[in-house]
């Protein structure tokens, strides 16, 4: 519903320079009476050239843009912590799970610096990102309004294709079959728009190749870790370059390709295309380096509070006290998943080929068959005493 006690005030708008985004910041001006829209652009690893569109459009529309490079913040204030949870809901590591909220953040704090009383967003009313932002965005302000006119009004994306035409900007002329979402974490192909369980989209992959297109010999990876985050990649060291390397590496081997059905906030199911080959290099590491380094105890309670973090992620839940709570447990274990782990890419395909830690608690000398290690006889005792719950169990026909 538009609200007339708006008219005449500020707003501060979530701006890609994608449809939504580029219709509304019209919108808010022409159909709510905002006086003033301020769009802030948020750089968290879209690209140059998505970085340089939007700030085109903006200039066309006489927008005064505000932008904010967060990559860096991006990489080690969320994909780290990712990482450390080995992050995925359906197989999805979260990225736009994660910049929906890194994005509203920004914007919230422009709308405290600018005096705006509102916040707007791009997001339909049938998907998970305004669930996200607008907990975020209440988070922070929680008197701020929102306005949301892709849902307010009911748009489709032939609607809103026309309505922007109206207006002078052209809509994006796709090389590709399905719209998305681009982060430096994930490519989320078309969100809510694959509406059949059997079609492919060659061409939409940005990153990552058909597997029978990539060269026929393997890539060997070197993947350095500290306290359970990545330190060193074959020489790369900075965060954001660490995670485009690997983007590019495993796109190059056809690495990080994930078609899934996914169950969304509101309870549907939909068919989402991802490519995350940093994500899924990365997490498959840092897991194997878990295994290597943690007590089968801490393993256990761990996999149920990664499971549990992935979870209140995907559901807007980055603020809820709980996954703090759970990244309090989380980072105690990591104190110990420091090592190298040593992957092999083939052909869509990763192969751990070889880990090393000082945290290690791998003992040959001690569990090998082929060696004395400790007193076998010393087991039986212990055997016994073991099988005495199960002797009941017999007797008592359970």
């Amino acid at each position: 519903m538009i609200s007339s006690d708006i008219s005449g005030k500020t707003v501060v708008t979530a701006y890609s320079g994608g449809l939504d985004s580029t219709l509304i910041a019209v919108l808010l001006k022409e159909k709510y009476g905002f006086s003033k829209v301020v769009p802030v652009l948020v750089d968290v690893g879209q690209g140059e050239e998505e970085v340089r569109i939007a700030k085109e459009r903006a200039q066309i529309l006489g927008l005064d843009l505000v932008f904010v490079d967060a990559k860096e913040e991006f990489a080690r204030d969320y994909i780290f912590p990712c990482i450390k949870a080995n992050g995925s809901y359906n197989q999805y590591p979260l990225g736009t799970s994660m910049t929906r909220v890194l994005i509203t953040t920004h914007a919230i704090k422009v709308a405290k610096e600018v005096g705006a009383q509102a916040f707007a967003h791009g997001c339909t009313g049938k998907g998970n990102d305004q669930y996200r932002m607008e907990v975020t965005a209440k988070y922070f302000d929680p008197k701020i309004a929102v306005v949301v006119p892709v849902r307010e009004l009911d748009l489709t994306r032939s609607q809103e294709e026309d309505m922007l035409r109206k207006y002078g900007v052209e809509p994006t002329k796709r090389t590709t079959s399905l719209g998305g979402d681009v982060n430096m974490w994930s490519h989320s192909m078309g969100s809510g728009q694959v509406e059949d369980l059997y079609s492919q989209y060659p061409k939409d992959y940005l990153w990552v190749k058909d597997p029978e297109e990539v060269p026929d010999k393997a890539r060997i990876v070197k993947l350095i870790y500290e306290q359970g985050v990545p330190v060193n990649v074959d020489g790369v060291k900075d965060p954001v370059e660490i995670i485009l390397y690997l983007n590019k590496v495993g796109g190059e081997n056809g690495v990080g390709r994930i078609d899934v059905l996914e169950d969304g906030i509101i309870g549907l199911k939909s068919r989402e295309l991802y490519e995350v080959p940093a994500a899924k290099i990365l997490i498959a590491a840092h897991s194997d380096l878990e295994h290597l380094t943690l007590t089968k105890e801490q393993l256990r309670l761990k996999h149920e509070v990664d499971r549990l973090w992935a979870d209140l992620v995907f559901h807007a839940g980055w603020f809820h006290p709980l996954r703090r709570d759970l990244d309090a447990f989380i980072d105690s274990t990591q104190r110990f998943v420091n090592g190298e782990v040593t992957m092999k890419l083939y052909k869509g395909s990763m192969a751990i080929v070889e880990r090393r830690s000082d945290s290690s608690l791998f003992a040959p000398e001690l569990r090998s068959v082929k060696k004395g290690g400790f007193d076998q006889r010393l087991a039986e005792g212990a055997v016994k005493i073991f099988a005495i719950p199960f002797e009941l169990y017999g007797e008592k026909g359970r």
